[in-house]
């Protein structure tokens, strides 16, 4: 792994390589009167020999005015513009690997999605962009290990529930720092309402329900500095939750939209404007009713990787009738939970991590003999826990470790079947900046299940997961303050896994 780079520097070695750009066609025509590029650059979906690279272009008459920060409005008419682009194996590009151009379209807001293929292995590759007369932030990115290779280290982050008003994004400058391989984020990287109060800084205006309304959102959000750094700083995984979309949904149900018809519109609009944003293949782009993007990822021989989609599946959805059948209690629906059956039949990895969204074990929300469960989690669908933890413990994976996020606390559980047998290890990591639960709740949460072997509610930040062939050590990451833009990071609790030995075990 590469030394960390901070975005002043990413920006300055843009800046600089300006004067060296090829001249490409139509890219050369476009002036801009403001930076095209504000949004930043991101990589993703890493392979061995592939990435995907990402930047959207904002035009001076879409663009927030900087005296009236919120004066977003419905994309205007702008022709497709040429994007070049450049992957390089040096920061000053001067050993540039592949080079191109993409086109940057309307429909898709000016969003770019390159797909760069025949790269090699385990790389650390430079990119940027660069239409017209505006050049964009250097971006750093990470091919992954060959399927077979022997790596014995493999370090990321991983991250959930930023909402924009309630705190600075301190910890993402703090992440962009860190000496890391991936960033996996599960989930609510938007919020689609205002909630709570002491807001630092402001929505500026109501939940979104259309299209240009949440790539508005989505345009706020990733206009911060410190989430632009980490995006630059590393290739990414994404899987989303409900704020993306409109709080507790689930499949093609809303708790606040009645209409089905409307409902399926607006989530298609969520889909798209989420897709535009995240550094995910084009492939992914043809069909926002139904936009797939769980998948498995693989690193050397040391890590699996198997990111699921618990939102747009689930039946029935939270809150509504359990049918008299538990087999049809499904968070993930049934394509799904047989997909990862067959995935966890193929896994031969050191370590199997299960990325979704919130917490896997139980969680009895009642003190005293009686029992609560959320009906927005994995307790409301206790059969399709079962399945999913039956395909584990059928498939033999090696050392499964289950992370998630939603909770705005940070947990660490023994991931125990029915029948009492301890299957996996499982991390939940804090908000970014989200509002915590009380402290109250997460003192019953600590009573009534012994098998959450750690809870902490009062911290934000994010979680390090560092792997080698013999243990994985998880650091929780805590802010000094969301509040406070300058806000310091450091660990304040770490845990071990061993091989072969399932449980957490407080360092």
């Amino acid at each position: 792994m590469g030394s960390p780079l901070s975005r002043r520097h990413f920006l300055a070695s843009g800046l600089a390589a300006a004067a060296v750009w090829p001249m490409l066609g139509s890219v050369r025509a476009a002036r801009f009167d403001r930076d095209p590029f504000a949004l930043g650059v991101a990589s993703g979906t890493p392979t061995p020999t592939s990435i995907v690279l990402w930047t959207r272009l904002i035009f001076a008459d879409a663009e927030p005015d900087m005296a009236d920060p919120f004066s977003f409005a419905p994309l205007p008419q702008h022709p497709p513009l040429d994007v070049a682009w450049e992957i390089a194996s040096d920061e000053t590009f001067a050993l540039v690997e592949q080079a191109g151009i993409a086109s940057a379209r309307q429909e898709w807001a000016h969003s770019v999605h390159v797909e760069v293929e025949g790269l090699a292995p385990d790389r650390w590759y430079f990119y940027r962009f660069r239409c017209g007369d505006a050049l964009s932030p250097v971006g750093r990115t990470r091919t992954a290990p060959a399927p077979e290779a022997a790596n014995g280290r493999f370090s990321l982050a991983f991250a959930a529930c930023q909402q924009y008003e309630q705190g600075w994004y301190s910890a993402y400058r703090d992440m962009a720092a860190r000496d890391l391989d991936l960033v996996v984020h599960l989930g609510d990287y938007i919020y689609e309402k205002s909630y709570g109060a002491q807001h630092v800084r402001s929505h500026g205006t109501g939940a979104p329900s259309l299209l240009f309304e949440y790539r508005d959102r989505y345009a706020l959000y990733k206009s911060d500095p410190d989430l632009q750094a980490a995006h630059a700083a590393f290739p990414w995984l994404a899987t989303w939750d409900d704020h993306e979309v409109v709080d507790n949904y689930g499949g093609d149900a809303s708790p606040s939209d009645r209409n089905r018809a409307a409902f399926l519109k607006r989530r298609a609009a969520a889909y798209q404007a989420w897709y535009e944003h995240m550094p995910v293949p084009p492939s992914a782009a043809p069909n926002f009713d139904a936009l797939r993007i769980y998948g498995h990822h693989r690193f050397g021989n040391l890590v699996d990787l198997t990111l699921l989609d618990a939102r747009q599946y689930r039946h029935p959805a939270p809150g509504a009738p359990q049918p008299a059948d538990p087999d049809r209690y499904s968070m993930l629906g049934r394509e799904q939970e047989a997909w990862f059956d067959r995935t966890m039949q193929a896994s031969d990895a050191k370590w199997s991590i299960i990325g979704q969204t919130t917490l896997l074990s139980a969680r009895d929300l009642e003190l005293g003999p009686g029992t609560r469960y959320s009906d927005d989690g994995w307790d409301h669908y206790r059969s399709g826990r079962e399945r999913l933890l039956a395909s584990m413990r059928g498939a033999g994976i090696a050392n499964p470790l289950v992370i998630g996020g939603d909770l705005h606390a940070f947990y660490a559980a023994d991931v125990q079947a029915a029948d009492g047998a301890l299957v996996a290890s499982e991390f939940v990591t804090g908000s970014i900046t989200s509002n915590p639960p009380s402290a109250s709740a997460l003192a019953t949460v600590m009573a009534e299940n012994p098998h959450i072997k750690f809870g902490e509610a009062r911290k934000h930040g994010y979680c390090l997961l560092h792997l080698s062939s013999d243990q994985a050590r998880v650091e929780l990451m805590a802010i000094s303050d969301r509040k406070d833009p300058a806000a310091t990071a450091a660990k304040f609790q770490e845990f071990a896994v061993l091989d072969g030995m399932p449980g957490v075990n407080r360092v």
